[in-house]
């Protein structure tokens, strides 16, 4: 299900933001994208690339992107931030996310004309350059891109109301290694 925004005015100073933050994911080289581990989700044309994992801030990562970390800085609870990109031809098959503590946001970068959108549960929303949404993950949704460019956005969780980073969902195996993978890389 989608969420109301209203009780979250973080979300308008990220809007306010995003030129800055399009700006700097554009900036970052291919290299700094790899496919999302998940792949039996999708097949090919996911990537992302973390800013913060769980909880685990990817310092060189974030020193890349200052005015979207100095953004970052001001969502209250944050667990997970990172862009997301799907080329075209992409389809995230139906599936259920894991994480019971937060909600999902994203925040429209790149939004090519076409069909291009997200379905949680039974309504199916587009992105919009510079314009956010938020949903529970943990109910079914899908995503796709069948438009002619890619759809990049600002994906981050935070922690829903009465929840504490002091509690913790299990990660997938696949999940978990990529996270340990990646901090040790250093991002």
């Amino acid at each position: 299900m989608f969420v109301d925004e209203g009780p979250y005015p973080f979300l308008a100073e990220l809007r306010a933001a995003w030129r800055d933050i399009r700006d700097e994911c554009a900036a970052l080289g291919e290299d700094a994208f790899e496919p999302w581990v998940q792949r039996e989700m999708y097949g090919q044309g996911w990537s992302t690339s973390a800013l913060v994992a769980f909880g685990t801030r990817i310092e060189d990562a974030l020193a890349r992107c200052p005015r979207t970390a100095a953004a970052l800085e001001r969502v209250p609870g944050l667990t997970t931030a990172g862009f997301s990109r799907l080329v075209p031809g992409t389809h995230i098959r139906p599936h259920e996310g894991w994480v019971t503590t937060v909600y999902r946001a994203h925040l429209g970068l790149v939004v090519p004309p076409g069909e291009c959108g997200l379905r949680v549960g039974g309504e199916t929303r587009a992105w919009r350059e510079g314009e956010t949404f938020v949903f529970d993950d943990t109910a079914e949704h899908e995503a796709w891109n069948y438009a002619e460019g890619p759809r990049t956005v600002l994906l981050f969780d935070f922690l829903r109301p009465g929840r504490t980073m002091d509690e913790v969902d299990e990660m997938p195996p696949e999940v978990a290694a990529a996270l340990r993978r990646r901090v040790s890389q250093g991002g």
